[in-house]
């Protein structure tokens, strides 16, 4: 391959530094993201150890009625409101999860009880997390993963690193194929960056996924996002439980008996009525073993009944059932969702190791495992060229786009300014590396005036 041209010479050295900026100061972000990712996809497999107890009941026996497990969950917490979700046991030898509110919780947060549905004895009880409904040390380790267990503020690292993933990425890839007859040469620093360029090339493509979905999770870009794919059609569909007027049961001679709970702002609800929705729900077509049950909380919502079996082939089906009749009044089927939603689907779940179960989970350690890698070796190198240079400080980003075209230098600022609009924080950072760049290369300017600035 011949030597990069003078014109495009100056975009390779803009890319070589930024991507050594990324390196030396949002790797250890993106370092404390991959370390933390490799138990989060790994633990479902120690989670199913450690709640053993709790997770396992009869294998052998006759199912009980969901009312009669949901009561003995409501007789062993001495409450009598109804769960908030229900999910049956999916295979025999499982138990049935039953989830309480509980105001001592924090957001997304339920009380779980594990119910024997052969026996009903209830095997154990926890606080499960979010719309997965993760148990105590797989949220410990998910929180940790997205926001370092500091709140909303702590979500900030997550977004940085997933906002420059695929940037470093990009770049990189970029840098080996320009580069990679020099690489070639396997002798002392050359075969660790070669080493480098090749492991990042093989693993460029996990590392777009993980910072594409990543950020579909994130504060300000996942917002964003979220209004991109509903713009362009992306987003995922979702049954609607809202009661219109046409949807309202007939009055009947019985009506003024229950006008004082559609009064109220809370629905009388009988444990019968999950019996009723369960049964309506796999005679509308939902035949996966893993469901969810959520009642309505309001007069004017309906049941809420969906597959959650991620899982390929993925079950995702939901219907929305009237709370009177239990009929359905809204559907959604996987099948015949958009192919972006569905591409978005199985990107979360691949991010979260549920796609292809353990296989899935070792490909994202082993891809994690290999970013650690990664920013180790880059860090060494980076130690060496250092050292090399006797002292002297790490090269500016501002030299090369100094020597870019006036044509290039509006394109990359172009580019620039969407991609920071459309990622904040990641706008923000590169605010402020080239603050301080600019600040470094005056600085070196002034000092040493008459001197060539030496290249990268």
């Amino acid at each position: 391959m011949s030597r990069p041209t003078s014109f495009s010479q100056p975009l390779i050295q803009l890319v070589s530094r930024l991507h050594f900026y990324i390196g030396l100061f949002v790797g250890p972000f993106i370092l404390v993201a991959a370390l933390s990712g490799i138990a989060y996809v790994l633990s479902p497999s120690l989670e199913n150890w450690v709640y053993q107890d709790a997770l396992e009941g009869t294998e052998q026996g006759e199912l009980q009625p969901l009312s009669a497990q949901i009561a003995a969950a409501q007789t062993y917490l001495a409450n009598t409101t109804p769960p908030d979700a229900v999910r049956p046991a999916p295979e025999s030898g499982d138990t049935t999860r039953i989830m309480f509110s509980d105001s001592s919780l924090g957001p997304s947060q339920h009380k779980a009880v594990f119910i024997d549905p052969v026996t009903l004895n209830v095997t154990g009880e926890a606080n499960v997390y979010g719309t997965s409904g993760v148990l105590p040390l797989r949220t410990q380790v998910d929180l940790f993963h997205r926001q370092l267990l500091l709140g909303d503020i702590g979500r900030l690292y997550s977004e940085l690193a997933a906002s420059w993933l695929w940037v470093m990425a990009l770049g990189g890839v970029a840098l080996w194929f320009t580069r990679r007859q020099a690489l070639r040469q396997r002798q002392g620093p050359r075969r660790l960056a070669r080493r480098h360029a090749v492991l990042g090339s093989v693993l460029a493509l996990g590392l777009l996924l993980f910072s594409a979905t990543g950020l579909t999770w994130s504060q300000w870009a996942g917002g964003n996002i979220a209004e991109l794919r509903h713009a362009w059609g992306w987003s995922t569909p979702s049954v609607s439980t809202q009661i219109n007027a046409s949807q309202s049961e007939p009055l009947d001679e019985h009506a003024q008996h229950r006008s004082s709970a559609h009064r109220s702002s809370t629905p009388t609800i009988a444990l019968s009525d999950f019996d009723r929705a369960l049964t309506s729900a796999r005679l509308a077509g939902l035949e996966a073993d893993r469901i969810q049950l959520t009642p309505p909380r309001s007069p004017e919502q309906a049941w809420r009944v969906a597959e959650i079996d991620r899982r390929w082939p993925t079950q995702v089906d939901q219907v929305a059932l009237h709370p009177q009749s239990m009929s359905v009044i809204d559907q959604t089927d996987f099948t015949r969702f958009p192919l972006a939603a569905k591409l978005t689907r199985w990107g979360i779940d691949l991010h979260m190791g549920v796609l292809f179960g353990l296989t899935n989970q070792l490909v994202l350690a082993a891809i994690a495992a290999g970013v650690v890698v990664l920013i180790a070796w880059g860090y060494l190198m980076a130690w060496r060229r250092l050292r090399v240079a006797s002292g002297q400080r790490f090269p500016s980003v501002t030299e090369p786009w100094v020597s870019l075209t006036p044509t290039m230098k509006m394109i990359t600022l172009g580019v620039t300014l969407l991609i920071g609009a459309a990622l904040p924080v990641l706008g923000a950072s590169l605010a402020l590396f080239i603050v301080i760049d600019v600040l470094r290369w005056y600085s070196k300017q002034r000092v040493t005036p008459n001197r060539e600035v030496p290249n990268a």
